[in-house]
């Protein structure tokens, strides 16, 4: 009885993993592309992405609107980004599963 409970929460809790990361990677917009960043991070709050490639000349900085940003203080100060904030089309202030989507989407 004991294996039989420790296999059916083994696989609970994988596939509730699977279901939150699959909806939420599908709702993000898409990893940045011909950069020379290669692992990134989503940072919900601000709703853009984050390189965290420690080898990059861009390590720590935001990206949004094809333009890297150094700190939150430059990102947040940017018109672009403060259009975008304000739009319907903002994907911030998520919560939980979305930090953390390192590497992209096949990365």
């Amino acid at each position: 009885m004991k294996k039989t409970n420790k296999l059916l929460t083994g696989i609970i809790s994988a596939t509730m993993m699977t279901i939150a990361g699959c909806s939420n990677d599908e709702s993000l917009p898409p990893v940045p592309e011909g950069t020379d960043c290669d692992d990134w991070e989503w940072e919900a709050d601000e709703g853009v992405w984050e390189c965290d490639d420690d080898g990059s000349s861009h390590y720590g900085h935001y990206y949004y609107g094809g333009k890297f940003y150094p700190s939150k203080s430059g990102l947040t100060k940017s018109s672009a980004y403060k259009t975008y904030k304000s739009s319907s089309s903002f994907k911030g202030g998520a919560s939980g599963f979305g930090k953390g989507s390192s590497g992209g989407f096949g990365g």
